[in-house]
């Protein structure tokens, strides 16, 4: 008998009973549902048990918040205890894709590409945070440190080097991941990705001086002229190359006899994406990814009071719904655009730090010793960037407080979006975001102020309201 085996029983029973789940599995911090019918699920008797923090519905599967190190032991003994079968996380998105509309599905599978590549680009983010510190000016001294100790010059080198490299073969990283959810090799699609930054083609950030210079290189191919260029930094092309190279891979397995796939399947879905990616992809969706994010650009330009007052304001649902994965894509888009870095990515971090702020209110305020606990916890986790367990835990149990993190990451973005302020690449998504600040960084810490200090005293207000009605 397990530790967590009555837990996992009352889960089982919160859910609506073993009857009631297609298929469970567990993330880092949460157990997952795939369930017949979601209106069988009793939140209050879920809520009363010990090792939930919170539970939420989101892309079709119910998830339930245990926390980190505890949610493996609790999905075992939940395993051992009901008979429920173990089932991979693959087995659970299918199980709940049934339940999806085509715009959640669309959502759904964005995030399937994003999330695992996003370990990589976070790191990226945080070296090239280091690397602003020791090549920035005014931080220390009114010069740079490697300026002032020119010792540190070849460290800081190599540390941009590691650094840019998620960034540099980006394609690659996204092609891996893209061309595995639609159900090819994974390794093709690290070339295919490959293939789009190969060094002999023109590199995307020189795009704009070659075609001002007249320089741009091409080929001709049987009469058509097709531009040579990579695709550094942007993620549409490899996207729907990825999708186009799955399904030539997937179609030619099904057909060709195994005892030549090797010989045939692979060069052939290589060598008709390859030409595809070229002729007609890469230049439609750059024209594409461009036109997005010039137009994410015109707005924020044009009405930066309005851009960051809603983007700032709505983050929080936005991660209610799963719709903030969509922006992951636009974030990446603005950091390999000719604007060199990204302005939703410090309003993300800000809106992570209210919600933070506001649920380390409610554990001051509350007299109940596991809701304290609970409070403190995700208060910290939200504060790093990881804002489920004090949104779902904590701050929409308590309305007041979500509305007060929602009000204070508004203006808070409304302020640094006035005021410019650009992140160089994606990092952090909470008080650690400050490393890759490039531009404006007075005004975000004067942002992250606002944020840590506004849902404190908004909660507080709010909750002497809400104890009156």
């Amino acid at each position: 008998m397990g530790a967590y085996s009555k837990q996992a029983s009352q889960i089982v029973e919160a859910v609506g009973g073993k009857e009631n789940i297609e298929a469970a599995t567990h993330c880092v911090t949460r157990l997952r549902f795939a369930l017949k019918d979601e209106s069988k699920v009793d939140e209050k008797k879920l809520e009363e048990i010990d090792v939930v923090k919170g539970s939420f519905s989101a892309n079709g599967q119910y998830q339930v918040v245990i926390g980190q190190g505890t949610v493996n032991k609790v999905y075992q003994d939940l395993v051992d205890e009901t008979g429920i079968g173990e089932a991979s996380k693959d087995d659970v998105k299918k199980a709940s894709e049934s339940n999806l509309n085509p715009l959640q599905r669309a959502i759904k599978t964005l995030a399937d590409i994003f999330i695992p590549i996003l370990p990589a680009i976070v790191t990226a983010g945080l070296l090239l945070g280091l690397n602003n510190i020791l090549t920035g000016q005014g931080i220390f001294f009114e010069e740079s440190l490697v300026e002032r100790y020119p010792q540190w010059a070849d460290i800081a080198s190599i540390i941009n080097l590691i650094a840019n490299t998620a960034f540099t073969f980006l394609p690659a990283l996204i092609g891996w991941s893209a061309v595995k959810r639609f159900g090819g090799s994974p390794l093709l699609g690290i070339v295919l990705g490959l293939i789009l930054v190969h060094p002999d083609l023109l590199n995307a950030w020189s795009y704009g001086a070659a075609e001002e210079a007249g320089e741009i290189p091409t080929w001709n191919i049987l009469g058509i002229t097709v531009e040579k260029i990579g695709y550094q930094g942007q993620v549409l092309p490899v996207l729907f190359a990825s999708y186009l190279l799955a399904k030539i891979e997937v179609f030619l397995t099904k057909r060709v006899p195994e005892g030549i796939q090797l010989l045939v399947v692979a060069p052939v879905a290589l060598l008709i994406t390859g030409f595809a990616a070229f002729i007609l992809i890469g230049p439609v969706m750059f024209i594409v990814g461009n036109a997005i994010t010039d137009s994410v650009i015109y707005i924020f330009d044009t009405v930066p009071v309005l851009g960051g007052l809603l983007y700032g304001g709505l983050y929080s649902l936005l991660v209610i719904t799963g719709m903030h994965h969509t922006f992951l894509a636009v974030d990446l888009q603005l950091v390999g655009s000719q604007l060199g870095g990204t302005f939703l990515w410090p309003m993300l971090a800000l809106s992570n730090i209210a919600q933070g702020a506001a649920a380390l209110t409610i554990g001051f305020l509350s007299k109940e010793e596991r809701l304290k606990g609970l409070s403190y916890t995700s208060a910290l986790s939200a504060f790093l960037g990881v804002t489920e367990p004090a949104m779902f835990g904590v701050n929409l149990r308590f309305r007041y407080a979500f509305a007060a993190a929602m009000i204070s990451s508004a203006i808070a973005g409304m302020f640094i979006s006035v005021n410019g302020v650009l992140a160089s690449t994606i990092g952090v998504g909470g008080i650690p975001g400050f490393l890759v600040i490039s531009e404006g960084m007075t005004s975000f810490l004067i942002g992250m102020v606002i944020v840590l200090v506004l849902p404190v005293i908004l909660t507080f207000v709010f909750s002497k309201f809400a104890k009156q009605k």
